[in-house]
């Protein structure tokens, strides 16, 4: 399975018990959807490497308590502290509205309803304390700010975003 195909779920944080169970932090808001998983792809050596589960259950609101496979004793679960965990894009739950995923947006263009459509997105930034569109504008890369405010919709059908962003904020890229 390749990265790209796949969506981040959380990262195996720390070993819970001697038999080698451990706990995946889950980066989500809904921790229940994830509980009951047959397998996820485990990220080594910048491979996804497929490991199937015994038994898990949820811990203390966003890990999971998981039993892997194959991974009997603590020296197992060692190899993993630290790893990323994975699932194929196709089991993300369907967003409907002006809810998305970063991954979905990509390449739909943007449209301010005072100035029409400026680019087209070719990233996000979730790396600073706001996320961020990357847009692109010919050859300027316009930064965008995620703002529910300034959302007005998604229209997934039109592959568009469009936004009531302030005046300035496009042009002072121009």
């Amino acid at each position: 399975m390749r990265k790209e195909d796949c969506f981040y779920l959380g990262k195996i944080a720390k070993k819970f018990s001697f038999k080698g169970e451990v706990l995946v932090y889950l980066d989500t808001d809904e921790p229940e959807l994830y509980e009951n998983l047959e397998s996820v792809f485990v990220e080594s050596d910048k491979h996804l490497i497929p490991f199937f589960i015994e038994n898990a259950s949820l811990h203390k609101n966003d890990f999971l308590r998981v039993r892997f496979e194959e991974v009997n004793n603590e020296q197992d679960a060692d190899v993993l502290l630290g790893c990323g965990v994975y699932l194929p894009l196709s089991m993300l739950p369907k967003l409907s509205g002006n809810k998305f995923y970063f991954h979905e947006v990509v390449g739909f263009e943007i449209e301010d309803q005072r100035l029409g459509v400026f680019g087209v997105i070719q990233s996000v930034n979730d790396t600073s304390a706001q996320p961020l569109f990357e847009v692109l504008n010919g050859n300027v890369e316009i930064l965008v700010p995620m703002i529910d405010q300034f959302l007005v919709k998604v229209d997934r059908e039109n592959k568009k975003i469009i936004m009531n962003l302030p005046e300035g904020l496009v042009e002072m890229y121009l």
